[in-house]
């Protein structure tokens, strides 16, 4: 029986998310580890926290894939007291492998982007900012690029979107820019931080821009445009790739006959805590 190695498995996730998608400045790949060891447990995961590593080891997880990098910046000590420091050392001492996925996972067909469009309920999905300048086909909803601009299936008002999107996505509180009773249909996307991308939805036909991160004066800049803004948080906009990444990449390992256990790291959290004012909580 073939032994199933990392560089196996990277195959796979460069045909999900093409390293070619990622942006200059990022550091996508194997950020720890060989192409060589073997392969027989996967966890995926948002962040290759020391926590997570700390129970891949436990758990007997051979690679941790993840969206957000290890190692983004170069490093110029390995300093093993440093949280950086701590995962690389028990990641090469356990012979567990970290490869990451970042903006070409957001970029990808069936990327974090088009998740977060899929599960506000938008349709029609195109990217925002195709990939290799401007989309030569506008009705191929397969393009690839950052962000997505879609359709809801009817207007409706501005709250009504943010309470579902609440709803859908099992948030504890939402904040929004824009008239309640505004009219929206046309929806962009940006999963993690989009005020990089403000500018581009404003020149879009999208009345209401959903992302995470979104700044204060990117409000006072929507506001003044008379549009709107959704921000649902950094972590709530990737997290939800995770389960339909560890889908594909079950079906992708079961379809050639490996002996590989693809699950999601049952850990992860959003880091933020939001506290509910008490007389609110009791109505």
């Amino acid at each position: 029986m073939k032994t199933i190695q990392v560089a196996d498995i990277i195959t796979i996730m460069e045909q999900l998310a093409p390293a070619v998608l990622a942006e200059e400045w990022d550091n996508c790949g194997l950020q720890v580890g060989s192409t060589h060891w073997s392969v027989s447990k996967i966890w995926v995961a948002l962040d290759p926290l020391p926590e997570v590593v700390q129970a891949a080891i436990r758990h007997n997880v051979d690679m941790v894939i993840c969206h957000h990098p290890l190692l983004l910046r170069p490093i110029k000590v390995i300093d093993v007291a440093t949280p950086t420091g701590t995962i690389i050392e028990a990641a090469l001492c356990s012979r567990l492998s970290i490869y990451a996925a970042h903006t070409n996972l957001d970029c990808a067909q069936y990327g974090v982007n088009a998740a977060l469009a899929q599960a506000i309920g938008i349709g029609g999905i195109t990217p925002l900012i195709p990939s290799g300048g401007a989309m030569t086909d506008p009705d191929d909803h397969s393009a690839i690029g950052m962000g997505r601009i879609g359709r809801l299936p009817s207007e409706i008002t501005l709250e009504t979107l943010a309470r579902q999107i609440q709803s859908k996505l099992g948030l504890a509180a939402i904040k929004m820019t824009g008239h309640p009773e505004m009219l929206v249909q046309d929806v962009a996307v940006c999963s993690g931080s989009g005020s990089s991308l403000i500018d581009t939805f404003l020149a879009s036909r999208a009345q209401v821009f959903v992302s995470g991160d979104l700044r204060y004066h990117d409000a006072r800049k929507v506001e003044d445009a008379r549009r709107a803004l959704i921000d649902i948080g950094h972590f709530s906009s990737e997290h939800l790739i995770i389960n339909p990444l560890v889908d594909r990449l079950n079906s992708e390992v079961k379809s050639r006959g490996w002996q590989v256990v693809v699950e999601p790291c049952p850990l992860e959290c959003d880091p933020f805590i939001y506290l509910m004012d008490e007389k609110s909580a009791s109505i």
